[in-house]
């Protein structure tokens, strides 16, 4: 669900909670080989105890500040009046683009992973993987829809079946 707290016209998806795992996961794999070294660096170099303390503690309230950041704080997707930026993902193409580049909006399942394709001018293009998101798909895709008329200045079709 987009995080519109500040201004209505802008929307934010956080990363889901499997893939803020998946980067906290890598954060202390590497938490762990820098202690190794520090372990190391103690014993070959006979210094105090208490950096190894400091490591591990400094280390791991690193770990937790980056993993709090990374699942409730940064912004995956952001989009606003003007356009649309995205972080934290691979291979994603165009990580920002404007509004008024944005020639469609499609969905896609390249390798059998759901995605949200925006195809923008001169054949660039932005993929987004929704499961990445902590969204639900199709809610994702209609206020893309809503912010990319908004950007482009279009009217929403009129429902053939409203009075």
């Amino acid at each position: 669900m987009p995080d519109d707290r500040l201004d209505p016209s802008t929307s934010d998806y956080r990363l889901a909670p499997a893939f803020a795992a998946r980067f906290v996961g890598v954060m202390l794999v590497g938490l762990a080989v820098a202690l190794v070294v520090v372990t190391l660096l103690v014993a070959i170099l006979s210094l105090p105890t208490v950096t190894l303390l400091v490591a591990v503690v400094v280390g791991v309230a690193g770990v937790l500040g980056a993993g709090v950041a990374i699942s409730q704080r940064v912004a995956v997707v952001h989009l606003d009046e003007a356009g649309y930026r995205v972080r934290l993902v691979r291979g994603v193409g165009v990580a920002a683009a404007d509004w008024r580049e944005v020639e469609e909006a499609v969905a896609a399942s390249p390798r059998g992973v759901p995605v949200l394709e925006l195809r923008l001018t001169e054949g660039r293009t932005t993929t987004i993987p929704v499961q990445a998101l902590a969204a639900d798909r199709e809610e994702f895709a209609r206020d893309v829809r809503d912010h990319l008329q908004r950007g482009q200045r279009l009217r929403p079709l009129a429902d053939p079946g409203a009075p």
